[in-house]
């Protein structure tokens, strides 16, 4: 018997899409035609997988081939993490990345005057004025230190909120202050809604440029751009109220925040004008290469999917 005939998936732009879901405790399934967490009671709790950009999954949970497949066929980013989010251990490329966009991201990361270009229009946007000029990456690294600390006291200020120093154990989440644990979770929610955004434009999130030598390098680099004026107040706001659970706080007002900035129809047009600033033509497509696993007849950064 022929397997009956389905219409082709329709993705929706990432644009469109719930920015982040944590699940936890629950085994990820389709049952009858529909993408679910079964928890151990068996109850079904029915996710629109095609309309988020990024699952978290935290411990406790277990996937089955069928929700992985289909979590890629819609374009569904899955992201294994610790508790809290606040560890990256593992995370999926849905639909595959793009030859041509990965050899420009690598060429513009291994030409010393492209890459400077590409951190000086980082650092232009992130703190809406040019960085000085005749300094190298590693100069404009340390301003940008020096300034990410000063951010940090003028919020800690503007919250009445204790601040030390950002500072965290991975290995003992629970030994932080409540500030870096708001810290941690805020910016964990968007380390994965920006991978996802980099995986569905069709480059890689290694390659970095300010950040290097780590698998995440081009996740900091494009969320750094966007941290203080979404998840890092929020933190601090958090913080402020001293919460008994304070994660779970800090990701509700993140997606709240995410929302209201509209920052998923922003990230991938963001991601195009920085590297664009690097000069370097982008490589045209090869003859034999595979169409991408979600066409997009618009243009990256109309529709925000891959092309």
């Amino acid at each position: 018997m022929s397997e009956p005939l389905l219409p082709p998936l329709k993705p929706i732009p990432i644009k469109d899409r719930i920015s982040v879901l944590f699940v936890e405790k629950g085994q990820l399934d389709v049952l009858d035609g529909a993408f679910v967490l079964v928890d151990k009671t068996g109850v079904r709790t029915h996710i629109p997988v095609g309309g988020i950009a990024c699952l978290m999954l935290e411990p406790g949970t277990r996937v089955s081939h069928a929700a992985a497949v289909l979590a890629s066929r819609v374009g569904c980013l899955l992201v294994w993490v610790g508790e809290a989010g606040v560890r990256l251990y593992s995370a999926g490329q849905p639909g595959g990345a793009r030859a041509d966009r990965l050899l420009y991201q690598a060429k513009l990361a291994l030409d010393d005057s492209a890459r400077l270009k590409v951190v000086r229009k980082m650092y232009e946007l992130r703190f809406g004025e040019k960085p000085p000029e005749r300094r190298s990456v590693e100069q404009l690294r340390g301003i940008e230190g020096a300034r990410v600390r000063k951010t940090y006291d003028l919020l800690a200020k503007q919250y009445r909120v204790t601040w030390k120093k950002r500072n965290y154990d991975h290995s003992e989440w629970g030994s932080g202050d409540v500030p870096n644990r708001c810290l941690s979770s805020a910016t964990a929610c968007l380390y994965g809604i920006c991978e996802a955004a980099i995986l569905a434009a069709g480059y890689a999130p290694a390659i970095g440029f300010i950040h290097t030598g780590k698998p995440q390098s081009f996740v900091y680099d494009i969320a750094d751009v966007f941290k203080f004026e979404t998840v890092v107040p929020v933190a601090f706001r958090i913080a402020a109220k001293q919460p008994r659970n304070p994660e779970r706080e800090v990701r509700l007002a993140c997606r709240d925040a995410f929302r209201q900035s509209k920052i998923l129809k922003r990230i991938i047009p963001t991601i195009e004008q920085i590297l664009a600033a690097g000069e370097v033509t982008v490589p045209g497509k090869h003859i034999e290469a595979v169409d991408m696993a979600i066409p997009n007849k618009e243009g990256i950064g109309d529709a925000g999917h891959r092309g």
